[in-house]
């Protein structure tokens, strides 16, 4: 594995979170964020950005019940 590799990070309808090679487009219903980087800073961007991993569906639904 190439450590210089270039990642792009990427997150669903569910709002998760991944990486994905930034020379290849994302598997369907996954976008672009707008960050790009090595392995690393992508995962610590996820890091800081992902601060509740409930999927989008579940925080509607209990959202709804209150």
């Amino acid at each position: 594995m190439n450590d210089e590799e270039r990642y792009a990070v990427v997150k669903n309808h569910e709002d998760q979170y991944s990486i994905w090679l930034a020379e290849t487009d994302p598997p369907a219903g996954w976008q672009r964020v707008g960050f790009e980087g090595v392995k690393a800073e992508c995962l610590e961007h996820i890091r800081i950005v992902w601060t509740d991993m409930t999927p989008a569906s579940l925080r509607r639904a209990r959202a709804q019940g209150d």
